[in-house]
Parts: structure tokens; sequence; C-alpha cells
């Protein structure tokens, strides 16, 4: 899949990869990329060389606004094999 690089120069982008579990967001208007796991209710800010976002961006999926401001349930099975 992946999401083109000429995308973030028009607009805010959302992105989904479900691989690791985690959502990034990219703030046209201020040029930072954000993070946000599964579970969790924040974001981080997060460099544009971040490891896990570069592959998030070959190959994860574009996702919507809403779907990034609800979130996603935390990982259970994980959370059942910490505990």
């Amino acid at each position: 899949m992946g999401i083109s690089s000429t995308i973030f120069q028009i607009r805010d982008v959302y992105i989904e990869y479900d691989f690791e579990n985690v959502m990034f967001r990219y703030d046209h208007e201020k040029k930072k990329f954000f993070r946000k796991f599964y579970g969790e209710g924040y974001e981080d800010e997060i460099n544009y060389n971040n490891h896990l976002l570069n592959d998030a961006i070959r190959f994860g999926e574009e996702i919507d606004e809403r779907k990034y401001k609800t979130g996603k349930p935390g990982d259970d099975f994980q959370k059942s094999k910490i505990d």
C-alpha cells in the first residue's frame, strides 16, 4: 500500500499501521508528525526520520481524521501475555 509523499505537501494526513498497533498524524500547517498507539488517549510529537513512522508511510494505510481521533482499543492479546 503505502502513502504517496506528495500528499504531505497538500494537507493533513492520518496513517494507520496496524502491524505495530499505532497511528500517525501529519499536521500540514505546523509541518509536524504525531504518534498515537492503540489504547492510548494521547499523542507524542515525533521526528520525521522516526523509523516506525517511515515504516508506516511505506506499509500503512491512510485513514480519516475521525478514525484517528476515535482511536482503537489496545491489543488485548498482548496485554494478556504481559500479565
